[in-house]
């Protein structure tokens, strides 16, 4: 995978649930950001060159045995630290201060008071604020040389800093929303206390990438399996600005898509882009695959069998063509991979794994294919940025996202042919009252979903029926990492329902799914 060439801030992740969210913080701040293992040595980060370093929280004790710990040599390369959380503690046993395993719990809203003036991190906000904590140990005592500069009831050094050595603590989460001047603690340590420049940037990301893509495929042919989302398109724009014609796009019609997909992907991207387009009919080969299946995992890694498989066959195509033109293999395959897909996937460390991406882990092990994944690194909000910056139209850039392997994993339970054109039907009407209402920028998006293997009795037309529900899950996220679920006018539920149990023959029963992420991710499987 592709990086962007600027030096990143480095976030080590302590296996903590907001290390990704921590990274897209920085971001938001113009600042390039990568995530290491907490058990990168000292050398291996210097060989990364980075502009500063945050340590993430984390689920652990620092008193538990096999608690993850960091390289101390790391705190000794002058590179500017922030730590939080678990990483606050972290930071201040290896330097010296004291950690102290009081059993006090701090969870959720905390009051916070700022000592003295906050210094370079807080200077200049109010004095009393909330904050968000989650911890059980406490800093009781900070390193020689760093300053106190917030405490709470139960924290005595809530903060600290030192200015000459450019390191600084907070036991509270700057990175989430709840922290109300979360933002600017961030962004004081980056730009005020590290001295980074906000110079980071979508037009960036595209130069680095198109200089990346052309060094890694040369002359060679390349294929992109477009779906018609935001990821694959985006991913698909940028090869198409590194190399041309060199591309091809094969657009995988496997049966699991949405209503009136195919002819937008055929229409709709080809118009804007000028891309060469081969679509393969695919639909009876995903269905064999899939006969019989019921397990989520097994189901994504079948999809992403079928695609490679798929995509493989397109090739050999292609490959007998470019023998009678200039002879030149197709080498490569774009993917639309995104950062989330990677984390979920157990790419990220300390992180298991959630579910298996088709794209990630659902990777055939004799893949034919190098892989080129211009996305990989990047969030959602980044890759929509992206493609409006390319001049792709808000029909493609702001579609909701939808998963590569479709209506497959939105079915519970065995995918047929006639489960899937319920489900079409009825997905078709959740999004045309959705758009009518005028909700299409509001929520992040909205599967729905068959629960295929479940009935329930209903009664319709004076008769008694044994039919399907069918899942509303409307969610609210910045970059699917985590999400609440939308609240969606009753009106609008209620006629969304009506005509589902009218309209859709199988169906006598419409729920909501009001759960957030976590605990709950926002595919069912």
């Amino acid at each position: 995978m592709s990086t962007p060439t600027a030096r990143p801030v480095l976030v080590v992740d302590f296996g903590a649930q907001y290390a990704q969210l921590i990274a897209r913080r920085v971001r938001e701040a113009s600042v390039y950001s990568e995530i290491v293992p907490h058990n990168i040595t000292a050398a291996e980060v210097a060989a990364k060159s980075p502009v500063a370093i945050v340590l993430s929280g984390g689920p652990s004790s620092v008193y538990e045995e096999g608690s993850p710990g960091l390289d101390p040599a790391i705190f000794e390369l002058g590179v500017p630290v922030l730590g939080i959380c678990y990483g606050f503690q972290v930071m201040a046993r290896a330097l010296g201060g004291e950690v102290a395993n009081t059993g006090l719990r701090e969870y959720g809203a905390t009051d916070m008071t700022l000592t003295g003036d906050g210094g370079v991190l807080m200077r200049d906000q109010p004095d009393d604020q909330t904050v968000w904590m989650s911890h059980g140990d406490s800093v009781s005592k900070a390193p020689e040389g760093f300053t106190v500069l917030a405490r709470s009831a139960s924290t005595p050094v809530a903060a600290f800093g030192n200015d000459a050595t450019r390191m600084y603590g907070v036991q509270w989460h700057p990175e989430v929303k709840h922290s109300k001047y979360g933002q600017d603690v961030l962004e004081n340590f980056l730009h005020t206390a590290a001295g980074i420049p906000a110079d980071w940037n979508s037009g960036n990301v595209i130069a680095d990438q198109i200089a990346l893509i052309r060094a890694q495929v040369g002359s060679g042919k390349v294929i992109c399996g477009l779906s018609g989302g935001v990821d694959s398109a985006v991913a698909a724009a940028i090869v198409h600005e590194a190399v041309g014609d060199q591309l091809t796009c094969v657009f995988i019609d496997h049966g699991l898509l949405r209503s009136d997909e195919r002819r937008q992907v055929e229409e709709d991207y080809v118009a804007s882009t000028g891309v060469r387009l081969v679509t393969v009919d695919a639909r009876q080969q995903f269905l064999d695959a899939l006969a019989g299946v019921t397990d989520p995992e097994q189901k994504r890694k079948i999809i992403g069998r079928e695609f490679i498989r798929s995509f493989e066959a397109a090739a050999e195509a292609l490959v007998l063509e470019a023998a009678a033109t200039d002879g030149e293999p197709v080498k490569f395959l774009v993917q639309g991979t995104l950062y989330p897909d990677v984390v979920e996937s157990g790419g990220g460390t300390g992180t298991a794994n959630i579910k298996s991406h088709h794209n990630v882990g659902g990777l055939p092990e004799d893949l034919q294919f190098e892989l080129v994944e211009p996305l990989r690194a990047l969030f959602k909000d980044e890759v929509r940025a992206i493609g409006r910056q390319l001049g792709l139209p808000e029909v493609i850039v702001g579609r909701q996202p939808f998963p590569g392997p479709g209506l497959g994993i939105r079915i519970v339970g065995e995918v047929t042919f006639e489960r899937l054109e319920l489900l079409r039907a009825a997905d078709a009407i959740v999004r045309a009252e959705l758009t009518a209402a005028g909700l299409d920028g509001e929520i992040w998006q909205c599967p729905v979903v068959l629960l295929a293997d479940v009935r329930s009795v209903g009664v319709q037309g004076d008769g008694r029926t044994y039919g399907h529900p069918i899942v509303l899950r409307p969610v609210s996220s910045e970059d699917a990492m985590t999400a609440d679920w939308t609240r969606l006018p009753y009106d609008l539920l209620a006629r969304i329902s009506n005509r589902i149990t009218n309209e859709v023959a199988g169906v006598n029963r419409v729920v909501l799914d009001v759960t957030s992420k976590p605990p709950g991710t926002i595919e069912w499987e």
